[in-house]
């Protein structure tokens, strides 16, 4: 039976330390919009879900999406050119919850009440949730040879994710902070068009392996640039929700994983 220092190396990240590794991780959260803990998986739990990811790649399903960076609809009071307008591509594979093995650490990692103690200090949230339905709640995703995630805003207010294998080239996650104000629903028209013609110095983090990210990026420009190598990205997402009893739309569900159920 694996004890939970099997599979978080409680040593560098003393999560049920609510009154002051949390505290500090959520400073960090607030101020930088984006929490780095390198080496939250100890080797043992890694070599695992690498092995566990790679064994789940042919049930990932593929998807490309054209879109703005408002994940919206085109905007028609606007030129097709206007930078909120402007389409980006998006494609990944995914293996869906109900296909992530019951005994996977992930499972282990998502439903442990000192993780979600953990993200909820974090975040300042009283409570965050599964996903009602059966297919959103843990994801592999697959970047492939010139796969990418394109240039958007999150809709949700954050992310969590954990880098299971790395590209060996390309496959950065880049972004531009405070590109848009989603409370007074303004975004910075010059600065996305400069990005989006690769005309603006973004930031850029190689995330290694191992790493735990939360990342709130409603106002925060991002994307995964292309990879360049034949060794695919693997990421595992966590996903929670703030209410509960709540799915996955219908249409992400069809888009994400090529079936509702």
């Amino acid at each position: 039976m694996d004890h939970w220092q099997d599979i978080v190396d409680t040593q560098r990240h003393p999560i049920e330390d609510l009154d002051s590794y949390a505290v500090r991780c959520r400073s960090e959260l607030q101020n930088n919009s984006i929490l780095i803990l390198e080496n939250f998986l100890t080797k043992k739990a890694l070599v695992e879900l690498q092995r566990e990811a790679r064994s789940l790649h042919h049930k990932a399903f593929y998807c490309s999406q054209n879109h703005n960076v408002l994940l919206t609809e085109k905007n028609t009071q606007w030129e097709d050119d206007h930078p909120c307008n402007i389409e980006v591509i998006s494609d990944k594979g995914c293996v869906p919850h109900d296909l992530i093995p019951p005994e996977s650490y992930l499972r282990k990692i998502y439903t442990a009440e000192q993780f979600q103690r953990f993200i909820q200090s974090v975040l300042t949230v009283d409570k965050v949730h599964p996903y009602a339905d059966r297919l959103s709640s843990i994801n592999y995703n697959y970047y492939q040879e010139k796969q990418q995630l394109g240039w958007h805003f999150d809709n949700a207010s954050f992310a969590i994710t954990l880098m299971i294998q790395s590209s060996e080239s390309g496959g950065g996650f880049q972004f531009v902070v405070n590109a848009r104000n989603a409370e007074k629903n303004t975004v910075d028209i010059p600065l996305i068009k400069s990005v989006l013609l690769d005309q603006s110095p973004v930031e850029e983090l190689q995330i290694k392996e191992g790493t735990l990210i939360l990342f709130c990026g409603r106002n925060t420009l991002h994307r995964v640039s292309p990879v360049a190598s034949q060794t695919p990205r693997i990421l595992a997402t966590l996903n929670y929700n703030l209410e509960k009893d709540i799915e996955l739309s219908e249409n992400a569900r069809l888009t994400f994983f090529g079936r509702l159920q």
